[in-house]
């Protein structure tokens, strides 16, 4: 998927369909002097539904839907004859989608499963006929209710990248050298910083067909919480991750003081994502000789938390023993 191909962020205007309204008709045949009342009811409005699909990974195909309207009931009539439903409309969307009240900016629901359905905007109530409201007392009533109005609003929908592995990082750590590495995606690659704009995903290849999820989260700077640089733009996308995998470049500084940084522009967006499972790759090893990394390892024995590894993804070193890490870390 191109980077321009990937949205994750659309608004857009939902209206249901009216309620068909209640006929006040009485029954008129030959012979037959008082019928009496014999209205049907009016249809119900047609609903706007959120679905959600395991095979769509971008919110690309509602870019440009910017009003989606449901169908109107048809009106009862006679012979207790119900007015048909309103069409309802279906809004296919990916896993990991929040739908949110634009103008409130209150959270309506997510969708998170396949096939899992949600009412948007409710359609109206169809009216009901006359003939409901006949008695002993009121033979030939001659009204009939109308029906419910539609419901419509403003949305906004967020894609939040369901992953197995989210990738973290200052820019230009690596992170789409590495997923170009160990998936079939084809993300932007170059030597300056933000080459990612947009998150991306790839599908990691293991032992005996099986697979994981792996995305590629645009890199993070110090201030990301408070909307520096791309902000909460990409942060989110870390919410929906099973595991953070920290990327940082054996050039590195300070390897504990970046890790640190990182670990704290998470935990003022969410403090909750420090309940993820984390892992370290020390990444452009291939730069590091034997007798440097053994001295960078003895030091890191004694500074970082969290187990880490030595990787190379330009050389393929340590590749194949990170995904025995990641694999074995998904199925604890």
């Amino acid at each position: 998927m191109t980077e321009g191909n990937f949205v994750d962020y659309v608004k857009m205007y939902v209206s249901s369909g009216n309620g068909g309204k209640g006929s006040a008709h009485l029954h008129r045949e030959k012979y037959i002097a008082k019928g009496g009342p014999d209205g049907g009811d009016g249809g119900r409005g047609g609903h706007v539904i959120v679905r959600g699909k395991s095979n769509l990974w971008t919110l690309l195909h509602l870019k440009f839907k910017k009003h989606i309207r449901a169908g109107h009931g048809e009106h009862g009539s006679s012979g207790r004859s119900f007015g048909a439903d309103g069409e309802d409309v279906y809004i296919d969307v990916p896993l990991g989608t929040v739908i949110r009240d634009t103008e409130t900016n209150e959270i309506l629901f997510e969708i998170t499963e396949d096939g899992q359905e949600k009412i948007l905007a409710q359609g109206g109530k169809g009216g009901l006929g006359n003939w409901h409201f006949k008695s002993a007392t009121n033979q030939t009533p001659r009204y009939a209710q109308p029906g419910l109005p539609l419901e419509e609003k403003f949305v906004t929908m967020e894609l939040k990248v369901l992953a197995d592995v989210g990738l973290v990082g200052f820019p230009n750590a690596g992170k789409s050298t590495l997923l170009s590495v160990v998936t079939s995606a084809k993300p932007k690659i170059a030597d300056y910083e933000f080459t990612t704009l947009k998150p991306n995903l790839g599908i990691v290849k293991y032992r005996d067909y099986q697979t994981f999820v792996m995305a590629d989260i645009p890199g993070i700077i110090e201030g990301a919480a408070e909307g520096r640089g791309l902000g909460h733009y990409f942060l989110r996308h870390i919410e929906r991750n099973s595991i953070l995998l920290f990327l940082i470049p054996a050039d590195a500084e300070d390897i504990r003081k970046q890790y640190d940084i990182l670990l704290d522009e998470l935990r003022r967006y969410n403090p909750e994502m420090l309940d993820k499972e984390r892992i370290i790759a020390i990444s452009k090893c291939d730069m590091l000789d034997d007798e440097l990394k053994a001295e960078l390892k003895e030091e890191l024995d004694n500074e970082l938390p969290i187990p880490y590894m030595f990787i190379s993804s330009v050389a393929q070193q340590g590749i194949k023993e990170l995904k025995d890490k990641l694999w074995k870390m998904l199925n604890d």
